[in-house]
C-alpha cells in the first residue's frame, strides 16, 4: 500500500467506544494537519457557488453535469445523494471539483421509477446511501476500474439492493426511490443521531454492527466532518436498524484495531481522479476501500466489511449484468 496511505492510517487515532442498541461508534482523530481547503457539497449548495445538473436535456443515467463557480475546491462524498432533476443519484467515488470549473462525474440512480424532470437543477438530500448498498457498489465501482478504468457500478444490483432495504423496513416507494425508505425511517434513526454526537476535532467514525466492524470513513478536515457527520452515521444505523436482534454481541475495541490493521495491508491500486487528485482502491480479506488524496493529502478514505463470497468469483461475470458499465434499460 501507498505509504501515504498507510501512514495516515496507522496514525488515527481512536477515540472512546460509543454503545446504542446494536450499534458501536468509535470516533476517529488524526495528528495530521487537514491538508488543502475545501467546502462540502452542503456548503456549496447553500453559499450557491455549486451548480449540479444532467448532463444535457435527454440526461444521461451514469453521468452528472458539476458547475463549481467558487473559489475553493468542492468535496463530493462517495455515496452522498443528490435529490431532483430527472432521478435521484449518488456519487460513485469522492470527488474533490476544482475552483471555478465544470466536471461529468459518474453516478448511480437511487431511484428507478422516474425518469422525468422535477427540478432543474438537484440539491443535497441530506443522505449518504446506506451502508449495505455503498458498500456494494463501491465494490464494483473497483472492479469496474480493475477492467475498464472506469468509475461505474453495477446499477442493476445498486437497484436490487435497495429493493432489499426498502422491503426490509418495510417501506414502499412509487418510485425505489432510496430517500423515500431513510426519510420513512427518520424517527428511528434520529434515535442514533442523538446517541452519537460529534465530537470536538472528530474527523471520521469506525461503526460496528451487531459486534462486527461494518466500515469507517475519515476526513482530512474536522469542519468538513462535522458537516458530514449526521449523514454518515444515518448511513451506518439505517443497516443497524434494520439488523436488530434479540442480544447482539457487545462491539468491543479490539474488533476496530483489528479491522484498521487489515485496512492497512490491503492490496492497491491507483488511478487519476475525475477531478483534483489521485483515486487510490483497496482490496483485502473481506474488505474493499477508497482514498481521495491531493497534494499528498488524504482527504477522504472509506473502508467496509463484506463477506468473502462477495468478493470471489464475481468479476467474470460482472459484466453480463444488466446495468453494468453504463447500459440501463427503462
Amino acid at each position: 500500500m501507498e505509504k501515504l496511505v498507510t501512514d495516515y492510517l496507522t496514525s488515527l487515532e481512536l477515540g472512546d467506544l460509543q454503545v446504542f442498541e446494536n450499534m458501536g461508534v468509535i470516533p476517529l482523530f488524526s495528528p495530521v494537519k487537514g491538508g488543502p481547503a475545501y467546502l462540502t457539497l452542503k456548503e456549496a449548495l447553500e453559499e450557491g457557488v455549486l451548480r449540479v445538473g444532467e448532463v444535457d436535456e435527454g440526461g444521461s443515467v451514469p453521468e452528472l453535469k458539476v458547475e463549481n463557480r467558487g473559489e475553493k475546491p468542492v468535496l463530493l462524498l462517495d455515496g452522498e445523494e443528490l435529490a431532483g432533476a430527472k432521478q435521484n443519484r449518488v456519487l460513485n467515488t469522492s470527488i474533490l471539483v476544482p475552483a471555478k470549473s465544470q466536471l461529468v462525474i459518474p453516478v448511480s440512480c437511487t431511484e428507478a421509477g422516474r425518469w422525468h424532470y422535477e427540478t432543474r437543477y438537484f440539491e443535497d438530500s441530506d443522505n449518504v446511501l446506506v451502508h449495505s448498498v455503498r458498500s456494494r457498489k463501491a465494490q464494483t465501482v473497483t472492479e469496474s476500474l480493475e477492467r475498464y478504468a472506469e468509475f461505474h457500478s453495477d446499477q442493476a444490483q445498486v437497484w436490487d439492493e435497495i429493493d432489499r432495504v426498502a422491503e426490509k423496513a418495510g417501506v414502499h416507494s412509487p418510485t425505489g426511490a432510496i430517500r423515500d425508505v431513510i426519510q420513512a425511517r427518520g424517527k428511528e434513526l434520529e434515535e442514533y443521531l442523538e446517541a452519537f454526537p460529534c465530537r470536538k476535532g472528530q474527523r471520521g467514525l469506525l461503526v460496528l454492527i451487531n459486534g462486527r466492524a461494518a466500515g469507517m470513513d475519515v476526513l482530512s478536515r474536522a469542519t468538513a466532518y462535522k458537516v458530514l457527520h449526521p449523514k454518515l452515521l444515518k448511513s451506518y444505523a439505517m443497516e443497524a436498524f434494520l439488523t436488530q436482534g434479540r442480544k447482539p454481541p457487545k462491539p468491543t475495541m479490539e474488533k476496530a484495531r483489528e479491522f484498521l490493521s487489515r485496512a492497512a495491508n490491503c492490496e492497491e491500486r491507483k488511478y487519476r481522479s475525475v477531478g483534483l487528485g489521485w483515486d487510490y482502491r483497496f482490496l483485502g480479506k473481506r474488505m474493499v476501500g477508497s482514498a481521495l488524496v491531493y497534494r499528498k493529502a488524504v482527504v477522504h478514505t472509506a473502508f467496509f466489511e463484506m463477506a468473502q463470497a462477495e468478493r470471489t468469483g464475481r468479476i467474470a461475470g460482472l459484466s453480463s449484468r444488466r446495468g453494468f458499465r453504463g447500459e440501463y434499460v427503462f
